[in-house]
């Protein structure tokens, strides 16, 4: 495995991969979730949002140095300062970043620019947009190497008789686009794993796997190496359709 994932294409992607999120508040937390999910099979991980809140690039850095060849996500969800931001974390170790849709279009070219100066990759994430093909179009012509389409947890959350999922607009996002995609926000395993079916080769695993709720942000305590390892291995076994 090679944490040179900057130019991955979706032509690379013949079976499904997995990136787990570690959505964790200490980055000993965070290292004994890394444990198990390198253990079970992970192809990536990531550095989730509340361990890039709680920790920074001390977690970039300490996970780099446990897991070298393992390709790591900062999920910084930048706004603005795209430049400054994709470099701090692409000197720490990290291998990409995310950046947001509702970012304006300078701060998506400025990460573009940075992932490009660092060789790492650009991921657009399209939550919060009305038009999400159209968003998930945009993204990739302003320079992104992934797209991930995202149902946000407090939107989901407040509007349950929307029944709001990730999976009705992704054919048509991957119809749309290029490069490679992702779906989170609320998928159950199994849908999950579907996704490389539906061409969204690269699979999240994260909350609610690997949290018990969202303000706790602890390890559940069940057969996680178990399910976990199971689901990757599905995953894994999943192709990704052209």
């Amino acid at each position: 495995m090679s944490t040179s994932i900057r130019g991955l294409r979706r032509s690379d992607l013949t079976h499904g991969i997995v990136q787990v999120s570690l959505d964790l508040k200490t980055l000993d937390d965070g290292l004994r979730m890394a444990a198990i999910a390198v253990e079970a099979g992970a192809d990536w991980l990531e550095i989730g949002t509340p361990l890039v809140m709680a920790e920074g690039v001390r977690a970039v850095r300490a996970l780099r140095k446990e897991y070298p060849d393992h390709p790591l996500v900062a999920d910084l969800k930048i706004m603005d300062g795209g430049y400054g931001e994709t470099t701090m974390y692409a000197e720490a170790g990290a291998d990409a970043v995310v950046v947001m849709g509702r970012a304006h279009d300078a701060t998506v070219q400025r990460v573009c620019e940075a992932g490009e100066a660092h060789g790492i990759l650009v991921m657009g994430d399209d939550m919060g947009a009305d038009d999400r093909v159209a968003e998930a179009r945009r993204l990739e012509d302003l320079g992104v190497g992934m797209v991930i389409h995202h149902i946000g947890h407090d939107h989901r959350s407040m509007h349950r008789e929307l029944n709001l999922s990730p999976l009705t607009d992704l054919p048509g996002i991957v119809a749309a686009t290029t490069v490679p995609v992702q779906a989170v926000g609320g998928l159950s395993i199994e849908q999950a794993v579907g996704c490389p079916s539906i061409g969204a080769g690269v699979v999240v695993f994260g909350a609610p796997l690997a949290i018990d709720d969202e303000t706790s942000f602890t390890i559940p305590e069940r057969d996680l190496p178990r399910i976990l390892g199971e689901a990757i291995a599905r995953v894994h076994a999943t192709p990704v359709k052209v």
